[in-house]
């Protein structure tokens, strides 16, 4: 006897957006879903996970640019570096999932510069010195 399955719309998985952002040596895996809002960084708040407001405001910052504040929610993975490289592959990352959902977005993006990946690292350790521009003290006398 074969059994059929019912399939509802409320049980049919959402549809999914998804990007990486990058910043400094942080790698953001995001996935965008229409809802509420709700931002989710490795299973945690946003707020709990960045811990500064500031951060919160830059991770937020797509969402602003497009005029659509709560009408997504986010789940993201981010691994490596700090709280504010994480922050900024975040916002490279759902800035890259917005142009995925509508490709119309993209240019409001690009012109906010949210779509460039910020190039800027830290730089090398240069032999014979103590960092990357540090001298030793230089002595007249």
């Amino acid at each position: 006897m074969a059994t059929t399955r019912r399939v509802n719309e409320s049980s049919a998985p959402a549809k999914r957006w998804y990007a990486t952002g990058r910043r400094k040596e942080a790698t953001a895996r995001v996935h965008l879903l229409a809802g509420t809002g709700k931002i989710t960084v490795n299973g945690r708040e946003i707020a709990e996970y960045l811990r500064r407001p500031t951060l919160e405001m830059v991770v937020a910052q797509p969402f602003e640019v497009v005029e659509r504040p709560g009408q997504f929610d986010v789940r993201a993975t981010v691994s490596g570096g700090g709280l504010a490289g994480q922050a900024g592959a975040l916002r490279h990352g759902i800035a890259r999932a917005l142009t995925v959902f509508e490709a119309e977005m993209r240019p409001a993006l690009k012109s906010a510069g949210l779509l460039t990946r910020d190039a800027r690292a830290k730089e090398r350790k240069k032999y014979g010195r103590y960092a990357a521009r540090a001298r030793f003290q230089f002595s007249k006398r």
